[in-house]
């Protein structure tokens, strides 16, 4: 099962339970974006999340996980990640991240999306592009995965498309560097990284059997972050907000999967010429 750098390389079979899931890990944060309003509360969302999770006889990966106290991770403006739901109550053009893993047969699959509240009428233009330009960084990264043969393709391509959004939205967009994609299977986080910005390092060579959570977090302002005072919420250091996107993906003989996407990830991934091999 595990190979060089402790990789944990899957059978079809392991990701066909990945793939169960995902799907949880899907139906959630779709229940938690139809659910978000003004004047809910980011713990109302994680009821949402809870709720979904259980209904379906998984576990949350979150929950308990080095300490952390929800099902899912809320972040508003900007926070970039691991924000903790509670108290807070959402208003119209909050910008929300929602980060869910769930665990079923032992397996994990992780996923996070970005919205504004009250949608794009309630939108700062300027959240709603950055929201998009995230997402399509996320899905060049995953694309990436189809074609590229080392993992250094992945980070290439996040931050090729962040540039160009960049230049395209008349926009300073930061790649947040402290926090990366990861292997995932019978832990929700394992070896490899998976960077989202291009450096000197190739990275682990992309084999049939990987795993990976390929997840762009994204600022308006400069990629520099801080954790705040309850040891888990990571905020923009200049304020900027931000918005953040991922999927887990499965690499197969015969190509890629995308376990947390409701399709596979067919419909973003034909826009690159990519076609999903799903088991």
């Amino acid at each position: 099962m595990f190979g060089r750098e402790k990789i944990e390389y899957k059978t079809p079979e392991q990701v066909v339970c990945m793939r169960k899931a995902g799907l949880v890990v899907a139906a959630a944060l779709r229940a938690v974006e139809d659910a978000a309003a003004a004047g809910l509360t980011t713990a109302d969302l994680d009821g949402v999340a809870a709720a979904v999770i259980a209904d379906a006889g998984a576990t949350a990966s979150f929950l308990g996980y080095e300490g952390f106290p929800a099902t899912v991770c809320v972040s508003v403006n900007d926070a970039v990640i691991h924000g903790i739901p509670g108290g807070r109550v959402l208003v119209d053009g909050d910008l929300v991240s929602v980060d869910c893993g769930a665990i079923v047969d032992g397996w994990h699959a992780d996923a996070a999306v970005s919205f504004v509240v009250g949608g794009d009428g309630a939108a700062d233009p300027g959240d709603l592009a950055l929201v998009r330009a995230t997402d399509e960084a996320m899905w060049a990264g995953v694309a990436a995965l189809a074609t590229g043969e080392r993992l250094s393709a992945v980070a290439n391509a996040v931050d090729d498309s962040i540039t160009e959004a960049a230049g395209r939205d008349g926009a300073r967009y930061g790649i947040v560097e402290d926090y990366v994609g990861h292997g995932i299977g019978t832990a929700m986080h394992q070896p490899p990284d998976v960077l989202n910005y291009r450096t000197r390092e190739r990275g682990a060579k992309i084999r049939p059997g990987m795993c990976l959570a390929v997840e762009p977090m994204v600022t308006r302002g400069d990629q520099l972050t801080h954790v705040c005072e309850d040891d888990w919420t990571v905020v923009s250091s200049d304020g900027s907000r931000a918005a953040h996107w991922e999927h887990t993906v499965a690499i197969l003989d015969g190509g890629i999967w995308v376990l947390t996407a409701e399709d596979g990830g067919a419909s973003r991934l034909a826009a690159y010429g990519v076609e999903i091999a799903p088991v």
